[in-house]
């Protein structure tokens, strides 16, 4: 299982390959080392390592998702959205609308052929060659903003001055 995430240090951008049991895991940039829970990777039934919960934060909520950068993906559909308005411009009927099935056809193809990983909802660490066992779904918007506002609340707090630091309240 490959495992991506960044570090909580040194925020860098650290990917390491890991086996069941999951051993510390260590930043090549500031050699801090995160030692996951126990119970975080286990061998599975089907060969692969199974994941209970994320190894770099405490969080048991993750998803699963395509292994594809969404940029790559928008870059896509711009393209032939773009070449599909000259074909339109050009009056092309027939080119305009093989261009947007075109796209369409490229996306389903990508969509099939690309695996899934999984992702952490609350630190984004993300795990390829994983099994999470049925027990994590697709992305939950909800869950999503919670996470999101937890961590907007706390960089709020960190940033409002206290009345120990001699500044006015």
């Amino acid at each position: 299982m490959r495992a991506s995430y960044t570090c909580p240090t040194c925020h860098a951008d650290v990917t390491a390959d890991l086996a069941a049991p999951a051993g510390p895991l260590t930043c090549p940039g500031c050699g801090s080392g995160l030692v996951p829970a126990a119970d975080a990777l286990i061998a599975g039934a089907s060969g692969l390592p199974r994941l209970t919960r994320c190894l770099v934060c405490p969080s048991t909520e993750l998803f699963t998702r395509k292994d594809f950068p969404q940029r790559l993906g928008v870059g896509i559909v711009v393209a032939g959205l773009a070449a599909s308005c000259v074909a339109w411009a050009r009056r092309d009927l027939y080119l305009t609308f093989g261009i947007l099935f075109g796209t369409a056809l490229v996306d389903v193809v990508l969509y099939l052929i690309v695996p899934d990983c999984l992702a952490c909802y609350r630190c984004g660490a993300r795990y390829r060659g994983a099994d999470g066992g049925g027990r994590f779904g697709g992305f939950d918007l909800e869950t999503h903003e919670r996470h999101r506002q937890t961590a907007a609340r706390l960089g709020q707090m960190e940033r409002r001055p206290t009345a120990d630091d001699g500044s006015p309240s």
